[in-house]
């Protein structure tokens, strides 16, 4: 079972595509199911996403185990056998892994014998966009599957091998992306006072962007902003710059503090640009809403973890990285758990990442006790919602 489940893994960082292209992704991971065990499958789930969903009795829950399609627009510089084939683009996140993980669960479903309940496993594709989890839950086909509970992993180095991470209350921020577009005036460069040039207006955003940010994680009012892309003018001599953009993405623990935020920055631009006699405009992109992880689902992953023997480390403040699987916390009960996957891992978005396979049979081990507890009607009885 894990030589197949460890050589799907290969199969999918071979062949990695990037968020809202996952069609091929899909058809191995389809393949791999209806080899193993064939169930019905729901394909085109928020563009290219699958659902592999086993039924065995609807008095019971129906708990979903969602992972990832996507990969990074990322050039690989590992060199082993299964490096991407696929120039430009890698598994730097670990979904291939995650992937991997939720797929050799069918091998647990098999060999089970449940008495009631329904199991989903939920290929999602554009994560890293943030578009893909809000595509799925608003399709009529996955709301019929009336979920009651959803689980999802995320692989973090860093942390000791197989070591489980449960999160309080937020597992990760509210991260909203934006794009500043600045038009001023062009001139000749001998004459910059007969144009607009947006060069102080782009130093005074941002030291305003920087001034806002508030960096102690332990801090309920937590703000992040970095700056990602910056542009003025173009590499021509003689004009003096008339336009420019500031790309930045915006961090913060809670959906207020993120609505709070955004109003301050309009506001703030609105103020800095009339001063500077430079227009704007703001384009808003790849949102991802905070994960607010249930405590019943929380303690549903504690208790996994102790069955399985695995060492706990729980974590009082979310991650920083943004996670659309927030999509999911704001409609079900929902929870997300860290695995440690080695102290000297390379970092997520790494060139040098690749997922650690020894770690996929700790994922399959604690997914089955989330699906034993959840399905198991005694267990589910004794715990307030």
């Amino acid at each position: 079972m894990l030589k197949e489940i460890e050589a799907l893994r290969k199969e999918l960082h071979a062949f990695p595509e990037v968020s809202g292209e996952e069609k091929g992704t899909a058809t191995i991971i389809e393949k791999f199911i209806l080899k193993h065990h064939p169930t019905k499958i729901i394909k085109n789930l928020g563009n290219h996403g699958l659902a592999a969903v086993y039924n065995f009795n609807d008095e019971g829950p129906t708990i979903v185990i969602r992972c990832e399609l996507d990969a990074l627009p990322i050039e690989e510089t590992n060199t082993f056998k299964h490096r991407s084939k696929s120039a430009g683009v890698s598994h730097k996140c670990g979904h291939d892994g995650h992937m991997a993980i939720v797929a050799g669960l069918i091998f647990m479903i098999k060999e089970r014998d449940f008495k009631h309940g329904n199991i989903v496993l939920l290929f999602q594709p554009a994560e890293e966009t943030g578009e893909g989890a809000f595509k799925v839950i608003s399709d009529p086909r996955f709301k019929e599957l009336q979920p009651d509970y959803v689980f999802a992993l995320h692989n973090i180095p860093g942390e000791v091998t197989h070591t489980i991470i449960p999160v309080k209350h937020h597992f990760s921020p509210s991260v909203q992306s934006i794009a500043i577009h600045l038009t001023g005036k062009e001139a000749h460069a001998s004459e910059p006072e007969n144009g607009i040039n947006p060069a102080e207006t782009i130093s005074t955003i941002i030291a305003e962007l920087n001034s806002i940010n508030i960096t102690d994680i332990s801090s309920e009012n937590f703000t992040l902003t970095t700056p990602i892309y910056i542009l003025m003018g173009q590499k021509a001599y003689g004009i003096s710059a008339g336009s420019g953009e500031l790309h930045y993405t915006l961090r913060s623990w809670t959906e207020d503090n993120m609505n709070l935020l955004k109003t301050n920055i309009q506001h703030m631009l609105t103020r800095v640009c009339k001063e500077h006699k430079v227009s704007y405009k703001i384009e808003w992109f790849d949102y991802f809403p905070a994960t607010v992880n249930n405590n019943f689902c929380n303690d549903i992953i504690s208790t996994a973890a102790s069955r399985n023997k695995l060492n706990i480390v729980s974590r009082e403040t979310p991650f920083k990285f943004g996670e659309d699987f927030g999509w999911f916390s704001k409609n079900y009960k929902a929870a997300m758990f860290g695995i440690g996957s080695g102290i000297k891992s390379p970092a997520l978005h790494h060139a040098e990442y690749d997922f650690p396979d020894e770690i996929l049979i700790t994922g399959i081990r604690m997914f089955t006790a989330i699906i034993d507890l959840v399905i198991s009607k005694n267990y589910v009885k004794k715990r307030s919602f």
